[in-house]
C-alpha cells in the first residue's frame, strides 16, 4: 500500500494538519469465492435480473423483450449459427480426410499391382 503524507504548517504551533492519500488496488468482486461457489465471474452476465423480464402483465399477456435481452438473444443466435456452420465444416473436413486416405491407399495398391511381373518360366509356375 502506498501512502503519501504531507504536513501542512500553520501559523500557530499547536495546529498541525496532515493529509493521507492511500492508493490501493481493491477488487470489487471476490473472484475466488465466486469460482468456488460455481458462479460466473460477472454477476450481471447471467441470472434472473438479466434473463427475466422487468415486469409481467397480470392478465397473462407476453411481456415484450427489453433492449438488452433482444441484443443478447440475437448474439446467442449468431453464435449458434456459427457453431452449426463450423461443425458442418469440421464434418466435411473429416470426410474429405477419410476419402483422401482411402484414395492414397488404393493408389498405393494399384502401383504395387502394376509393378514388374515375373516373365518366362517364373510366370508359368505362378499360374499353376
Amino acid at each position: 500500500m502506498l501512502q503519501i503524507t504531507k504536513l501542512c504548517l500553520a501559523t500557530s504551533g499547536r495546529i498541525t494538519a496532515q493529509r493521507y492519500v492511500a492508493v490501493t488496488t481493491a477488487r470489487a468482486i471476490d473472484q475466488k469465492w465466486r469460482e468456488d461457489k460455481g458462479l460466473p465471474e460477472n454477476p450481471n452476465a447471467f441470472g434472473p435480473l438479466t434473463n427475466l423480464p422487468d415486469y409481467t402483465f397480470l392478465d397473462g399477456r407476453p411481456t415484450p423483450l427489453g433492449s438488452n435481452q433482444k441484443k443478447r438473444l440475437e448474439r446467442q443466435q449468431e453464435i449458434a449459427t456459427k457453431i452449426v456452420e463450423l461443425s458442418g465444416e469440421l464434418e466435411f473436413a473429416k470426410q474429405r480426410y477419410e476419402r483422401q486416405r482411402v484414395a492414397a491407399a488404393t493408389e498405393k495398391q494399384r502401383i504395387i499391382q502394376n509393378k514388374l511381373k515375373p516373365k518366362g518360366h517364373l510366370m508359368l509356375k505362378q499360374k499353376k
